[in-house]
Parts: structure tokens; sequence; C-alpha cells
């Protein structure tokens, strides 16, 4: 994963710890005072709450511990399309241009422009150059781009 996605799973680690949990308990805390648990919804909505957070947390804490942290920024001057790079398409039919950066499984956020390694665009333009062109294989047909522009930011 790239540094900033990294950065992003930390930063939602210690959210989710130091100020999710807390609230949490508070708010179980203030549904055990209305009485009977057997039928208090706020304490039952509360204590899924509590199991949620707690399972991303674990889900975190994992994911974390065994990244592994590429700086994209060691491959400046590289013209192949590897992992981390920007890189800029033309669709050979509509003529749109789209930037796509490739980064690991969890930052990927295809609104973003992120996709993952592993996603068919991400795969038919690794170990390509700029000037090369790719047919990928989408849900709505096969589609063609023409590499612009490689970039390692």
């Amino acid at each position: 994963m790239t540094a900033g996605g990294y950065a992003a799973l930390g930063e939602e680690l210690r959210r989710r710890q130091q100020e999710d949990r807390p609230r949490i308990i508070q708010q179980i805390a203030e549904a055990r005072a209305h009485g009977d648990l057997s039928e208090n919804a706020e304490y039952h909505a509360a204590k899924e709450a509590q199991s949620l957070n707690e399972g991303r947390i674990a889900d975190l804490e994992d994911k974390l511990s065994r990244a592994e942290v590429i700086d994209v920024a060691k491959l400046a001057g590289s013209t192949t399309i590897k992992f981390g790079a920007s890189v800029t398409v033309v669709d050979e039919d509509t003529e749109e241009e789209k930037t796509y950066k490739i980064v690991g499984e969890t930052e990927a956020d295809v609104k973003q422009g992120r996709v993952s390694l592993t996603s068919p665009i991400a795969r038919a333009l690794i170990g390509k150059k700029v000037g090369d062109s790719v047919e990928v294989k989408t849900p709505g047909g096969a589609k063609s781009y023409e590499i612009l522009k490689v970039a390692y930011i």
C-alpha cells in the first residue's frame, strides 16, 4: 500500500479507538441507567455499534500489521507503469481523458480515481508505457485506451 493509504488507515484506527470507543461506552452506560435491558432498544443499538466498531478496529490492526508500504517517490523517473503510478489515459472511442492511480485494495476508490492493483484496468496497464494502447474488458464491453502520461507522485 502507499504511504498515504497507510496513514489514512492509521488515522481511522486512532479515531475509532480514541473517539468512537469512549462515546459508545458512554451510550451503553446511559442506556443501562434506563432500567430493564431486555426491552431497551437504546442499549441493544449501542451494543451493536460497539460490536461493529470493535470488529473494524481488529480489521484495521490486522491490515496495518501486515501492510507493506511502498514509497512511490522512489519510483519517479520510471517510464513503465507499476504499483503507485498515476496514469492518464484517453478512451479511444470517446476521446475522454481519465487519470487513475494504481493503489492497494484497501485504498481503492474509483470515484477519486484510485483503482486497485487487482482491478481489470490496473492489470491491463501494469508493464505498459506512454503511447501504448490497452484493451480492458468491462461489464459494458471491451474498452480501448491509449496511455498519455505516467507519473509517480
